[in-house]
C-alpha cells in the first residue's frame, strides 16, 4: 500500500499497543477503514474493543503505534490541533451521553453552536433536519429523563451527526435496549449509512445487528485481532474460537 492510498482512508491504524500497568489491552493492532465503509468490531468484554475507540478520538493516547484521521497522525497532536481533527469524527457513546440539563434540540444543537457559524434560523433548522434524520424531530422540547433509552440512542446520533463527520464511531449503540429497539437502531444506522457514506467502526456484541450493518468485520481476542473479513467469512474461519462466537447469529 502506498502512501499516497494511506491518506485516502479515512481511518488508519497502525502497530497499536496500549496497556494498563501490568495489562495489555491491545497488543499491536493494525486496522484501516475505506470511505463509506462500515467495520464492526466484535469480542468479549474487555478485550480492548472500546479503549481502540477511545484511542482513534484521541480521548486516550496509545503507548505506541500510530493512528491517523483522513491522514493526520493524532498521537501525540496538542490539543487544539487533535480539536480540530474530531470535528471530523462524530461519536455515539455507549449511553449517548445526553446533558440532563438542555432538552433534546440544545442537545443536538450544542456543537453547532460551538464549531459553526448559524444564525438563529439555521441553527433551529439544521437541528430539526438533524433530528428528522432519526425520527425524533417531534420530541425537540423534551428533556432527556422523559425519553427511553432506545430514543436517547437516536438523539446522541443525531448529536454525532450534527457536524456532518467524515468518520463515525458507534461504541454499543445497542447496549441495553431490547431486541425491537435494537434492530431500530441499527436499521437507522444502516440507513444513514447508505445516505451519508460515511467510514464508521461499530463496537458492539449484538452479532444479528453486526450481520445486517457490516461491510467487514473484526473479530478481537486477548489484544489482537483474530479474524478480519465479511460475515461469511468469518463464519468459516477455520479458528474454532471465531466459529463458536458467531454462533447466536444463526
Amino acid at each position: 500500500m502506498g502512501k499516497s492510498e494511506e491518506i485516502e482512508r479515512p481511518i488508519v491504524v497502525k502497530a497499536v499497543h496500549k496497556s494498563f500497568g501490568d495489562q495489555t489491552v491491545l497488543n499491536g493492532i493494525d486496522l484501516a477503514v475505506e470511505g463509506g465503509e462500515t467495520l464492526t468490531i466484535l469480542g468479549r468484554s474487555g478485550t480492548g474493543k472500546s479503549v481502540l475507540l477511545k484511542l482513534i478520538i484521541g480521548l486516550q493516547e496509545p503507548d505506541s503505534g500510530s493512528i491517523q484521521i483522513q491522514g493526520k497522525e493524532i498521537t501525540g497532536l496538542a490539543l487544539d490541533e487533535l480539536n480540530e481533527v474530531r470535528k471530523k469524527v462524530g461519536f455515539l457513546f455507549q449511553y449517548a451521553a445526553l446533558y440532563d440539563s438542555l432538552t433534546v434540540g440544545e442537545n443536538v444543537a450544542f456543537p453547532l453552536k460551538r464549531h459553526a457559524a448559524l444564525s438563529a434560523a439555521e441553527l433551529k433548522e439544521r437541528v430539526y433536519e438533524l433530528l428528522s434524520s432519526v425520527g425524533m424531530e417531534q420530541d425537540l422540547d423534551k428533556m432527556p429523563a422523559k425519553i427511553s433509552g432506545g430514543m436517547q440512542k437516536r438523539v446522541g446520533l443525531a448529536r454525532a451527526l450534527a457536524l456532518d463527520p467524515d468518520v463515525l464511531l458507534f461504541d454499543e449503540p445497542t447496549a441495553g435496549l431490547d431486541p425491537i429497539t435494537a434492530r431500530e437502531i441499527g436499521e437507522l444506522i444502516l440507513s444513514l449509512q447508505e445516505q451519508r457514506k460515511r467510514a464508521c467502526i461499530v463496537v458492539t456484541h449484538d452479532i444479528p445487528n453486526a450481520k445486517t450493518i457490516s461491510d467487514r468485520l473484526a473479530l478481537m481476542q486477548g489484544g489482537n485481532i483474530l479474524a478480519e473479513g465479511t460475515f461469511k467469512d468469518l463464519q468459516h474461519s477455520p479458528n474454532e474460537f471465531v466459529t463458536r462466537f458467531l454462533m447466536n447469529a444463526s
